[in-house]
């Protein structure tokens, strides 16, 4: 069994207050975007891990796809499997792509072994592995709340725009993001300003990490004046960071300085 695990862009993230668990609640709209992993699952002796491509840090019993597999093995019977994982999406870029094959890890199982679950029996699962990883049990669009795990489906459609993302060849840690967030109450709805036409978005619909990391990267920041300069009808930080987004009414090369930076564009399907 192939999956494809995608990558995601955040269109807004305002971060409105420090919860008493230690977490920060959110606002956030993710949307999938078809820059992808490749994982494969298949029957085996003994359970085991492989990964090739972008190098994977960390201890094998951590990685997200092995504690998937642990999480669904502790309440259904299953044999044994092989997990190995192409790495591509970049990591501590605020794409989510572990968090997409940790959410593909707990459906390509379910599917392999007939599991009587459907996406969303997955949740509590996916929730357990991460604050985004749910959202990645779902092909559509979805208002994230809470940690960003409370989810709700956002009649958002991106379909026949042209996305462009650039990582920058640097991650960005989720403490290192969170280090000089100052939360404040979300300056809109968010549901209802993406209702409105993309020209208007950038006006009211903001990356909340964008104002206490651009001050420490400003290539980021540079990054986004490209994107406009080029005709980005909106462009952002996805997540915490460090991908830069635009998204445009047709087709553009990326800046000639980007030419040492991997980036991702196509038509969004």
């Amino acid at each position: 069994m192939v999956l494809f695990p995608p990558a995601k862009i955040n269109i807004g993230l305002f971060i409105t207050e420090k919860r008493a668990d230690g977490f920060h609640a959110l606002e956030t709209c993710f949307v999938q975007i078809p820059w992808t992993d490749i994982l494969e699952i298949s029957p085996a002796t003994s359970f085991s891990f492989s990964s090739t491509g972008l190098p994977i840090s960390g201890d094998v019993s951590t990685n997200l796809c092995v504690r998937a597999f642990n999480l669904l093995a502790k309440d259904f019977p299953m044999s044994p499997v092989h997990i190995h994982l192409h790495k591509i999406i970049p990591m501590g870029a605020g794409l989510g792509g572990g968090s997409s094959d940790a959410a593909y890890t707990l459906m390509g199982l379910r599917d392999l072994f007939e599991l009587p679950l459907h996406n969303q029996d997955l949740v509590p699962y996916a929730q357990e592995l991460g604050s985004d990883c749910a959202f990645f049990l779902f092909n559509q669009a979805q208002f994230g709340q809470g940690k960003g795990d409370e989810l709700s489906p956002i009649p958002l459609s991106l379909k026949g725009y042209f996305a462009l993302l650039v990582y920058p060849n640097f991650g960005i840690s989720t403490q290192q993001a969170y280090a000089q967030v100052k939360p404040k109450s979300a300056p809109t709805y968010l549901p209802e300003a993406i209702s409105l036409p993309m020209e208007t978005w950038k006006n009211d619909i903001k990356n909340d990490f964008e104002e206490s990391l651009f001050p420490a990267f400003p290539q980021l920041e540079q990054m986004k004046k490209d994107m406009y300069a080029i005709g980005a009808e909106y462009a952002a930080m996805s997540g915490s960071g460090s991908t830069m987004f635009g998204l445009f009414k047709q087709k553009v090369d990326p800046p000639e300085g980007w030419a040492d930076f991997p980036t991702w564009s196509g038509i969004i399907p």
